[in-house]
C-alpha cells in the first residue's frame, strides 16, 4: 500500500520541513549532549508557534476594529485587551517574549538571556497551563550563543502558528517527528503514531475518563481527542488524566498538550506510577498505554502486599504484570483497557506469571488479543501485542461477549517506510479495528477468518494453558498451508540441501587442518 504525501505547509512539505529542524537541532552537534537537543529545539519551536498564533490573532483583530471605524487609539487599546485573544484559545505572549525581538538578537552573546527571560514572562502570564513547565537553560555556558543564534535563524524562516497550519496539525507533526528522533538517540522507546491510533480507534473513547499512567509526551491524550474531534463529539465530554516518570518528558507532555489547549490531570510532578500513585482514586473508562517493555527495575520488592496485585504478587525481574494489573485496578466497573506489551507476556510461565496470566483470563478480563507485526519500533526489536481488557463484557452497550475473547493476528500488515521500519496504512488501522468492533458492538457482523480472527471461549484457552498468542487460536490461512506433496517436495529439497552444506563443511575443514599443519611446520 501506498504512502500518504506529506500536507504541503508555508510552501513546504512536512518533509521539507522536518528537514530545516533537523538541521537546526544538527547545528547543535558537538556543543551539548543529545539528549539536551530536545529541550534546546522543542522548547524554541513552542515559543515560535505561540508568538506566531499571536501574531496572526493580532493582525486580525487589527483589521476587524479598522472595519468597525474604531480610532488608532482604541485599536491599540484592544489589542492589549487578554481576553480578546483568550477568547480565540491564543496564548498572551508578552513583548518581551515575541518571536521578532528573539530573531533581531539572534546575533547577540546575550541570546540565551534573552529566550530565558522570554520563557519567563510567558510562564508568568500563562501560569495555569504553563508555570513552571518552559525550559529556561538557553543561557547557561556550555551552550555556544552563535550556534544557538543560527538556530533561531533556521526557525525563523518557518510558520508555526497560522491557522491553517494549526488545522494541519503541523505543530503536532513537528512535535512527533522530534520525539521519534530524540526516542532513537536517547534509546528511548516512542510509541509510533500508528500504533496509538489503532489502540483509540479500537476502544473509541468518546466520553469519559481516559488515563496514561506512562503518559510519555501524551500521544495517548492528543490522539484521544483528534478521534472525538473526527467524530463530531465535544472535547468536553472527555476529561485527562496521567502520569509520567522521567522529569523532562512531564514538562513536555505538558507544552505538547498546552498547544492543543487540552487541559489534562497529570499529576502535581513527575512521579513513579508504582511508588508515588498521583491518581490513587482514580477509576478510568479508558486506559491506554505503552509501557517499558520487560522492566527488571520497577521497585517489586518495595511493593509486596500492594492492593493493586489482586491476581498475584508480579515478579521483581519483570514488570509487565505489574503494569498490567495497575490497569486493571484503575477501571471503572464498565472500563475497558488497551496497551503495548512485549510478547512474552502472552506466554511466560517463570516466576507466577502464568498464574497471574491465568487469572485474569478466568476473571474474564480479557476482551482481544492482536499480535503486531515486527520493525513497528524505532528503537527495540522486541516483538510486541496489543492488550484489550473489559470489566465488564456485559455492558449492555456492547454485543454480549462473557467467556470470549477475539484474537487477532495482524503480522501481515502493514509497509516498510525505510530499510527498518514498518508502519500501518489508515486502511490497516481500519481493517483491524473493524474486526474488533464488529465483534464486539451489538449491530457488528463478525465472523472467524482462518488466519487473521478467531473467537475463543475460555475452555479453548484452557486448553492451550492460557497462553494467549493468537496463532494458536486463528491458524494458518487457507492459501498458506501446503498439500501434502508439496510439503513433502520441500522436506526432500531442504533435507538435500543441508546434506550438500554438510558435505561442503566438512571439506572445509580439512582444507583448514591442511593449511595449519604447513603453517605450524609440521
Amino acid at each position: 500500500m501506498s504512502k500518504k504525501k506529506g500536507k504541503k505547509q508555508n510552501g513546504k512539505d512536512n518533509k521539507e520541513l522536518f528537514s530545516v529542524l533537523w538541521e537546526a537541532a544538527n547545528n547543535l552537534r558537538g556543543n551539548i549532549n543529545p539528549s539536551e537537543y530536545q529541550n534546546v529545539v522543542l522548547g524554541l519551536i513552542f515559543l515560535k508557534y505561540i508568538s506566531d498564533a499571536f501574531e496572526e490573532k493580532r493582525i486580525e483583530l487589527r483589521s476587524e476594529l479598522g472595519k468597525e471605524g474604531y480610532s488608532e487609539e482604541e485599536i491599540e487599546e484592544a489589542l492589549e485587551d487578554r481576553d480578546e485573544y483568550k477568547a480565540d484559545n491564543v496564548f498572551w505572549v508578552p513583548e518581551e517574549a515575541r518571536w521578532e525581538l528573539i530573531h533581531n538578537n539572534s546575533k547577540k552573546e546575550e541570546i540565551g538571556l534573552i529566550i530565558d527571560n522570554a520563557m519567563r514572562a510567558i510562564e508568568e502570564v500563562n501560569k495555569k497551563q504553563l508555570l513552571g513547565i518552559l525550559p529556561k537553560r538557553f543561557a547557561r555556558p556550555e551552550l555556544d550563543k552563535i550556534r544557538l543564534g543560527k538556530v533561531v535563524d533556521l526557525i525563523s524562516d518557518i510558520g508555526l502558528g497560522d491557522k491553517e497550519s494549526q488545522s494541519k496539525d503541523v505543530l503536532g507533526n513537528v512535535y512527533e517527528f522530534f520525539l521519534s528522533k530524540f526516542a532513537k538517540i536517547g534509546g528511548e522507546v516512542f510509541t509510533p503514531k500508528s500504533i496509538v491510533k489503532l489502540l483509540v480507534e479500537m476502544l473509541q473513547p468518546k466520553k469519559g475518563r481516559v488515563f496514561d499512567p506512562c503518559c510519555g509526551s501524551g500521544g495517548m491524550f492528543v490522539q484521544s481527542e483528534k478521534f472525538v474531534e473526527e467524530h463530531k463529539g465535544r472535547i468536553d465530554d472527555i476529561a485527562i488524566y496521567g502520569q509520567e516518570f522521567k522529569a523532562d518528558t512531564w514538562k513536555l507532555a505538558k507544552m505538547n498538550l498546552a498547544i492543543r489547549h487540552i487541559e489534562p490531570d497529570l499529576g502535581k510532578r513527575d512521579a513513579d506510577s508504582f511508588l508515588n500513585n498521583q491518581h490513587k482514586n482514580l477509576k478510568a473508562d479508558f486506559v491506554l498505554a505503552n509501557p517499558p517493555f520487560n522492566d527488571s527495575h520497577w521497585g517489586g520488592d518495595l511493593l509486596e502486599d500492594d492492593v493493586r496485585w489482586k491476581y498475584g504478587k508480579p515478579p521483581n525481574s519483570n514488570a509487565n504484570f505489574a503494569w498490567v494489573q495497575h490497569f486493571i485496578h484503575h477501571l471503572s466497573p464498565n472500563g475497558l483497557a488497551g496497551f503495548v506489551l512485549a510478547n512474552g507476556s502472552l506466554s511466560s510461565m517463570t516466576s507466577g506469571e502464568g498464574d497471574i496470566r491465568r487469572a485474569i483470563v478466568e476473571d474474564d478480563l480479557v476482551d482481544c488479543i492482536v499480535s503486531l507485526p515486527g520493525q513497528l519500533f524505532l528503537t527495540t526489536q522486541i516483538p510486541v501485542c496489543l492488550w484489550f481488557l473489559s470489566k465488564n463484557k456485559n455492558d449492555n452497550k456492547f454485543r454480549k461477549r462473557d467467556g470470549e475473547t477475539l484474537f487477532i493476528d495482524a503480522r501481515k500488515f502493514g509497509f516498510m517506510v525505510d530499510r527498518v521500519r514498518k508502519e500501518f496504512t489508515d486502511e490497516d488501522i481500519e481493517e483491524i479495528s473493524s474486526i474488533y468492533l464488529n465483534w464486539k458492538n451489538i449491530d457488528g457482523d463478525y465472523e472467524d477468518v482462518k488466519g487473521l480472527c478467531k473467537s475463543a471461549q475460555i475452555e479453548d484457552i484452557e486448553k492451550y494453558e492460557y497462553i494467549l498468542t493468537s496463532g494458536r487460536y486463528v491458524g494458518i490461512p487457507e492459501d498458506d498451508v501446503l498439500d501434502e506433496k508439496s510439503f513433502a517436495e520441500k522436506v526432500n529439497y531442504l533435507t538435500e540441501k543441508l546434506s550438500n552444506q554438510i558435505i561442503e563443511s566438512n571439506l572445509l575443514d580439512k582444507k583448514m587442518k591442511i593449511i595449519i599443519k604447513e603453517l605450524s611446520g609440521e
